[in-house]
């Protein structure tokens, strides 16, 4: 028989069907709802809430794509079982976006990819585009940094597929192996393997709550020249420290100094909402900046765009970026432009935005008053404290089916620091996150000791 369940929707905002499926998520989580429970008819559900039944018919549809519910023809819905011992783990070490808040992904696609199909070449579309990025690409990749950058000329916009392949190619470019990139101690690790790839050193600067030291730069800078410096200053991943304004101005000073340029990777500056001013505005003429979609928009774009410090300088980047990846891929690139011009991109940038606001408010009031964070960031740092072994944490954490990434992921070289990153946006359901940073937050309260006794 179906359960006499009825969603407490309070005074919410965004759509019903999600406030719904939210409710299904946080009764599940907290035990009102269990394994096996059959929900109540769509229509008699409806008939309860006062909604229509469309309404029930989406956000039981939700409920399933997220893995909250089981349908079973004939029978009814379902709460879905757990998982079972040995599945895969809870994912706190991917740093992806969360869905976004209020905005459902896949009715955006399937709008804006019927919108292109109506009034586009579809053939042109699915075949080889030369360049970086065509005129309209590049324009709607400059409207998308305005509010980071500031007016930019389209000329110096180049378009990628990732920032990992942009980043890729910009120090192919710069950098010959066995010279060196300088960049913080604890970096994003698709950078490692950039300078991995390229047989480049990395120079670990010594940093603290603001960032790279300019006088750590500047010692590096006369004992040996480096060919590029890589920061991430916004949100960085993994210490989320926000590099102010007066740093900023101080490693510029040093780079101008040397005559050397700056790869700034910031795909985080619009979730930040109050970010400084970026790198590449404060000195255009000596900054690569890189800014994915992927960590404030969807990670399935595979878009980027890169200011370039002119258009000379994008002229001359364009062949290394066709010999890495050839070409963003055009109906990305498209459906991305019309959702720039068409306020979608900004609707979904909010919704991202305010469910990474509400998950990092679960962090701070679950987890340790130690972390490192940003309000509206994708992942907490925990610096353990002394004692703590952050191998053992995380083996411990796996064994109870959570996932968190150790500090050494991050080390550009030297001892890593005993702390792991916790990333929140990879878990679907918020009540599931909730839980399982209730589980780590014990893990986290045992003695140092009883870390070391696992084996």
């Amino acid at each position: 028989m179906a359960t006499a369940w009825a969603p407490k929707l309070g005074s919410g905002s965004g759509p019903l069907y999600l406030r719904i499926v939210d409710a299904i998520a946080r009764d599940v989580g907290s035990g009102v709802l269990r394994e096996g429970d059959r929900l109540p008819p769509q229509r008699s559900l409806a008939q309860a809430v006062g909604v229509d039944l469309t309404t029930v018919t989406r956000a039981y549809a939700e409920a399933r794509r997220r893995g909250l519910l089981d349908a079973v023809t004939g029978r009814g819905s379902f709460v879905a079982a757990r998982k079972e011992p040995g599945a895969p783990p809870l994912d706190l070490g991917m740093n992806i976006p969360p869905a976004p808040r209020g905005v459902r992904l896949a009715d955006a696609v399937g709008r804006g990819v019927a919108d292109l199909v109506a009034r586009s070449d579809v053939d042109a579309l699915m075949s080889y585009h030369p360049g970086a990025g065509s005129s309209a690409d590049r324009a709607a990749g400059a409207a998308w940094l305005r509010p980071v950058l500031g007016p930019v000329d389209p000329d110096r916009i180049l378009v990628a597929a990732g920032a990992q392949s942009a980043m890729l190619a910009i120090a192919a470019t710069l950098a010959r192996a066995g010279e060196t990139i300088a960049c913080e101690p604890s970096v994003y690790p698709g950078a490692l393997a950039i300078a991995r790839r390229l047989g480049l050193e990395t120079a670990p600067v010594a940093a603290d709550e603001d960032g790279m030291s300019p006088d750590a730069l500047e010692r590096l800078c006369r004992s040996s020249r480096p060919a590029l410096i890589y920061l991430n200053p916004t949100i960085g991943n993994p210490t989320c420290i926000t590099m102010p304004e007066a740093r900023r101005r101080e490693i510029l000073a040093v780079a101008r100094r040397h005559g050397l340029t700056i790869l700034e990777d910031d795909p985080y500056s619009p979730l930040a909402g109050d970010a400084p001013p970026a790198f590449a505005t404060l000195a255009p003429d000596c900054v690569w900046h890189v800014h994915t979609v992927s960590k404030c928009l969807t990670p399935g774009l595979r878009v980027a765009y890169v200011a370039a410090p002119s258009a000379a300088a994008r002229a001359e980047l364009v062949p290394a970026l066709r010999a890495v990846s050839l070409m963003a891929a055009p109906l990305m690139t498209a459906l991305l432009g019309g959702w720039i011009r068409d306020g979608v991109a900004a609707a979904l940038l909010a919704g991202v935005r305010e469910e990474a606001a509400a998950r990092q408010a679960l962090a701070r009031k679950t987890l340790p008053a130690s972390i490192r964070a940003h309000p509206n960031g994708l992942h907490v740092w925990l610096p353990l404290p002394e004692g703590w072994d952050r191998y053992r944490l995380a083996e411990r954490a796996r064994s109870q089916g959570l996932a968190v990434v150790p500090a050494d992921a991050f080390s550009a070289g030297g001892a890593a620091p005993e702390a792991v990153r916790i990333s929140l946006g990879a878990v679907p359901e918020r009540a599931r996150l909730a839980s399982a940073l209730d589980t780590l937050a014990g893990l986290l309260r045992e003695s140092p000791r009883a870390l070391h006794d696992v084996v």
